[in-house]
């Protein structure tokens, strides 16, 4: 398998198979969405589009970055949704990076996106899939927020069937810029357990998958059967 790493603004061509990640917090939050219960996740382009899906959609869940605002339901923090019951629910997120990555390689054949927390269904997504060639979309800080490189590097490995040891790429991830900002709370709407629950590795037994429908890009969970045992939902 030929794997690439990229930033978003690097992308200059569509790939055939991306992998969207951000792991502080983007795809950690989607991941506890779909463990709370929600159906799919709305990934939309703006805060405008995500408050008109939302204003033409009351029942829907509003997601963005930052502190509370006025329309949302939630903000964009794995600790605080944690305690959401989403059963059957939509959500719409849009957050400063991830979203932004996902929909920049919408028209890809498979777009999957992640954090840890999904790492080895990912992994073994990809090699069910057999594919030649990968992209990896480093999400943060224009494609070098080093969490996001490790998670994406230690998933780049273990869809080879390479033995990685998750301990070195979470290191990196503990001591990147995201995770020192969401713990000395430079960066709002942040709970004190977010970066460990970022940092969770397989927590969740599903991968996720990102396809259009209709003019909307949609995430769902996608079940994987997990040789490492992953936490129950």
């Amino acid at each position: 398998m030929d794997t690439r790493f990229a930033g978003i603004t690097e992308l200059v061509e569509t790939p055939s198979v991306a992998v969207v990640v951000d792991v502080m917090r983007a795809f950690t939050v989607a991941a506890w969405a779909f463990a709370r219960g929600a159906e799919r996740i709305v990934l939309a382009e703006s805060l405008d589009e995500a408050l008109a899906l939302k204003a033409l959609h009351p029942d829907w869940v509003a997601i963005k970055d930052g502190p509370p605002a006025p329309g949302f339901d939630a903000v964009n923090s794995p600790g605080l949704l944690r305690a959401f019951d989403l059963g059957g629910r939509t959500v719409v997120q849009k957050t400063t990076a991830g979203t932004v990555g996902a929909l920049a390689v919408k028209d890809a054949s498979l777009v999957l996106c992640t954090a840890f927390v999904v790492a080895e269904a990912t992994a073994s997504l990809l090699r069910s899939s057999e594919s030649d060639s990968v992209t990896f979309v480093v999400t943060g800080e224009d494609g070098r927020a080093d969490e996001d490189l490790a998670c994406a590097q230690y998933i780049a490995r273990r869809a080879t069937g390479a033995v990685a040891d998750a301990a070195e790429f979470l290191r990196r991830a503990a001591a990147s810029r995201a995770a020192v900002e969401l713990t000395e709370g430079v960066r709002r709407g942040v709970h004190a357990d977010d970066v460990a629950l970022c940092l969770e590795v397989d927590r969740f037994p599903f991968a996720m998958v990102a396809v259009a429908e209709g003019a909307l890009m949609v995430l769902r969970p996608h079940a994987v059967p997990s040789p490492t045992g992953a936490a129950p939902i």
